[in-house]
């Protein structure tokens, strides 16, 4: 990466027009000390921590990126790159310890893969304010943050959605702006609002209360939501961790004992190593209940589908889905061939297993197709910690206010979670927690739909992309 001298009385040729070399100049304010921009990186890594820590401290993800914009103001662009880089990876360790559970030292690598991204927002930030000036460099900066998120989420195959600020806004005082924007439209407007506030001085305020507007527009959308209407089901879940059959049984045993209402039973992903036995599927027959647990499809290579299985009142499998997307570098299975809907005698559900639920381009399908609720057995073991049951259990919670319908989310381990269609979570299950149950009524009425940034995204993945492009050609090509 070159050096890039920051000359602040050269601002306003910057601001002019386009040209033929990168002028850092047009970066707000004087260029940073070594140290002032290591403490803004520090300053980073601190708000995204509180900001995680729980849902009401999420505004501060503004700070986050407040400080994120600072560092584009280092004194070269390989200080920015270096410095953004180091905060992604003291942000990406400590909130993803289970990597070191499940990869040991390769989750370093893992860690500094999701640090890129941050880094590369900063160089891609910075080295658009100094070609294309304050204002419309600034304009694109939500743009970028925007397709860089997306397709680190989404897209590619390292694809992990995970640490987005979207997540951070998982309590119920969001869930309207969430069902409005969506995960990747709250991480845009967090990006525009921090964009305001650094470049307020350089008619940054238009910009800062075009997104208060936006704001306002969206919560005002989502106040005219109509009430529920539909059937209602009586759902019950028992966490249950690799468990044996007759552990199976006894639990099941024990749930209608305590809860004689229940209609659907969902047990976790790989409640079974294999397909599910004929004496689950005999209980099933004697109590007429359905159930819907995780189990394996073999294929003759050896090889198997991650499945979700629909145990009928009859005793036979009445709908069975695969997983879309196993888990890299793990024995998962093959990705499922199709996603259907399952239409249960209370609607049509949507049946997606753990991961599945993390994206967007997953769970949108089976909204696509007409989905009223979801269901999802999901495998998240002890070992992994508390911190990762929790930082999975937001998923839950904003995919339901996106769509607008519910979800019933059951773990081996916790955390088990029946979540309403605003978002708001009426039943959960605790970690460890297992046996431990959790029941309550669904309300399975109109299908779900999908919020604003499911085009935003991909708009803003082409503009990242052409940016990338157009910045490459104008450091490499002579023009």
């Amino acid at each position: 990466m070159s050096e890039i001298v920051i000359q602040p009385s050269q601002a306003t040729e910057a601001e002019a027009g386009f040209s033929r070399q990168p002028r850092a100049q047009a970066l707000t304010g004087k260029p940073l000390t070594i140290g002032a921009a290591l403490l803004w990186g520090g300053v980073a890594v601190v708000a995204f921590h509180l900001a995680y820590s729980t849902p009401y401290l999420a505004v501060l993800t503004t700070l986050y990126v407040f400080a994120l914009l600072q560092l584009m103001r280092a004194r070269s662009a390989r200080q920015s790159f270096y410095i953004s880089l180091g905060a992604g990876m003291l942000i990406a360790g400590p909130q993803l310890s289970c990597f070191w559970v499940l990869f040991g030292p390769s989750a370093i690598v893992l860690w500094l893969v999701l640090a890129f991204w941050t880094a590369l927002f900063v160089t891609l930030g910075r080295s658009c304010l100094s070609h294309f000036g304050p204002l419309r460099g600034g304009l694109l900066l939500p743009f970028l943050w925007t397709g860089l998120e997306y397709f680190r989420g989404e897209l590619y195959y390292l694809r992990f959605s995970w640490l987005n600020i979207g997540y951070a806004f998982s309590a119920g005082a969001y869930m309207p702006l969430m069902k409005f924007m969506g995960m990747y439209g709250i991480g845009f407007l967090v990006v525009a609002v921090a964009a305001g506030f650094w470049l307020i001085k350089s008619k940054g305020l238009i910009y800062f209360t075009a997104a208060l507007v936006l704001l306002i527009i969206s919560m005002w959308w989502l106040v005219r939501l109509p009430s529920p209407i539909g059937r209602s089901v009586n759902v019950a879940g028992v966490q249950l961790e690799f468990p044996a059959e007759y552990e199976v049984i006894s639990a099941l045993d024990k749930l209608i004992e305590s809860k004689p209402e229940t209609e659907l039973i969902v047990l976790c992903e790989y409640a079974f190593l294999g397909p599910v036995p004929d004496k689950i599927k005999e209980w099933c027959k004697e109590h007429r209940r359905y159930l819907v647990a995780g189990g394996k499809d073999p294929l003759p290579s050896g090889d198997f589908y991650d499945t979700a299985f629909v145990i009928g009142t009859n005793g036979d499998i009445v709908f069975e889905q695969g997983k879309s997307v196993p888990v890299q570098f793990l024995k998962d299975g093959l990705p499922a061939k199709e996603q259907r809907l399952w239409e249960s005698p209370w609607g049509k559900i949507g049946i997606c297993i753990c991961y599945d639920l993390s994206y967007t381009r997953v769970t949108d399908r089976l909204v696509r197709l007409g989905a009223q609720a979801m269901i999802v057995p999901t495998m998240d073991v002890v070992e992994w910690g508390r911190h990762e049951h929790e930082l999975h259990a937001r998923v839950a919670r904003v995919r339901a206010a996106e769509y607008g319908i519910p979800i019933f989310r059951v773990a081996s381990s916790g955390i088990s979670q029946l979540v309403d269609r605003s978002g708001v979570e009426r039943a959960s299950a605790g970690f460890p927690g297992q046996k431990e149950t959790l029941s309550g009524t669904m309300f399975v009425s109109r299908p779900g739909a999908l919020p604003m940034d499911r085009w935003l995204g991909p708009a803003a993945v082409v503009v990242s992309g052409l940016m990338i492009l157009f910045l490459v050609a104008r450091r490499v090509l002579p023009l």
